[in-house]
């Protein structure tokens, strides 16, 4: 990235976390509401905090921390950077105030604004680094904040319904076959990417299929209505355990009522849209589905190879939708954007991986084990974030997240 694009990429990046936290109170940016989201003012301090830890006190002269005590407030798993405040922790930090994290990351532009025209080399790709983190965090900060609202009886909307054009039945599922194969997965090239998503490598592919689109509200509603949360033999044992402990009968936004089906979104509590993708939903209930309805996950091997011959374009942050809107069009679509994609893909290193040195190298490498990989992005991505290679990845459990279902066949 050149000197001038990658000054206006920091400025762009780090005005646009700002102006998702607009809509916001300074209560709503305390508040922690699960030990698996974090405030909205702690997403705010902890992306400033890697350029300061990562880039001002390698680069600077003279570096002196803004507050010696954010290193430990705002570090999030960097054992290697020293002591973390408790992740379960940080609603409890009604200090600092949020005019003073205002003030850090002011303080820290400031001196990233006089130290970029020098960077180069290791420091630049951090740089870069910082900046897909920060963005990482603007998708987290919108999901963490709906998973808070959700939990207010009032239901309150960070933002008004926005509208869009096109809207009408989904197109009908279509099985989209694939001769599978050896086939090359993984990033290559010198374009930036995680750690995770190399070294490019093999795999053979058996032939499958790969579902148009993906399952709706509508074909959802069915495998509820059918039974799909009572019935044990369509559930994995540990999703079965899983529905029984949190009593779950429906996705995590849904709410039953008179009317109907009810869906809680960044615009408030509505009317469930049945063309609409279904989203927030677990790795178990995923499973679950696309056993009932006689189909599987994709691998993320199958996911890739399909994904790759197509641009990284569809419902992105951008668009301000901030929820998935139906299927454009029939073939193959929804690739991209609208909702993250679940795989059955163990989140495991490629043949080759290796960390990179220093606490960077702590960024993903550690967290391979007990997780699933999702793929594609949504409508709380940015879109210049995205890459067919980009590995996401949760535990089975995780459903506050913008995760949906794309099914597969065996051919």
């Amino acid at each position: 990235m050149r000197q001038a694009s990658r000054i206006t990429a920091y400025d762009g990046v780090r005005s646009r976390t700002v102006r998702l936290t607009v809509p916001l109170s300074a209560e709503d940016c305390c508040v922690q509401s699960m030990p698996d989201a974090s405030p909205a003012k702690w997403h705010l301090g902890h992306t400033t905090w890697f350029f300061e830890t990562f880039v001002l006190e390698r680069m600077e002269p003279s570096f002196t921390p803004f507050d010696p005590a954010f290193r430990t407030l705002f570090n999030s798993y960097y054992n290697a950077v020293g002591d973390r405040h408790p992740r379960p922790g940080r609603g409890l930090l009604t200090r600092p105030s949020l005019d003073e994290i205002a003030a850090y990351r002011a303080d820290v532009d400031g001196r990233m604004g006089r130290l970029l025209p020098q960077v180069e080399g290791e420091f630049a790709d951090l740089v870069t680094l910082g900046l897909h983190h920060e963005q990482q965090h603007q998708e987290l900060l919108l999901t963490d904040i709906k998973h808070l609202f959700s939990c207010n009886p009032v239901f309150p909307a960070y933002r008004p319904p926005k509208t869009f054009s096109g809207a009408g039945p989904a197109p009908a599922l279509v099985w989209m076959p694939c001769d599978g194969g050896l086939t090359a997965i993984g990033h290559s090239g010198d374009s930036f990417h995680f750690d995770n998503e190399g070294p490019r490598h093999t795999v053979w592919l058996e032939p499958f299929a790969l579902a148009s689109r993906l399952v709706t509200n509508r074909e959802y509603a069915e495998f509820i209505a059918s039974g799909g949360y009572t019935e044990p033999r369509l559930w994995l044992a540990e999703g079965w355990d899983w529905v029984a402990t949190w009593g779950r009968t429906a996705p995590l936004y849904w709410h039953a009522s008179d009317d109907g089906w009810r869906e809680f979104t960044l615009a408030g509590l509505l009317p469930l849209q049945p063309d609409r993708p279904a989203v927030h939903l677990s790795y178990y209930e995923a499973d679950a589905y696309a056993r009932w309805a006689g189909a599987r996950l994709p691998t993320e091997a199958e996911w890739e190879k399909v994904a790759a011959g197509s641009s990284p374009s569809g419902h992105f942050a951008e668009e301000e939708h901030f929820h998935p809107l139906p299927a454009p069009t029939d073939g193959m679509t929804q690739l991209f954007g609208d909702a993250w994609e679940w795989t059955s893909s163990s989140y495991a290193a490629y043949p080759g991986f290796r960390p990179a040195c220093g606490a960077v190298g702590e960024y993903n490498g550690k967290f391979m084990v007990n997780q699933y990989v999702l793929r594609g992005g949504s409508c709380l991505t940015p879109g210049g974030h995205m890459r067919p290679t980009y590995r996401n990845f949760f535990p089975a459990k995780a459903a506050w997240q913008m995760s949906g279902i794309r099914l597969a066949l065996d051919r």
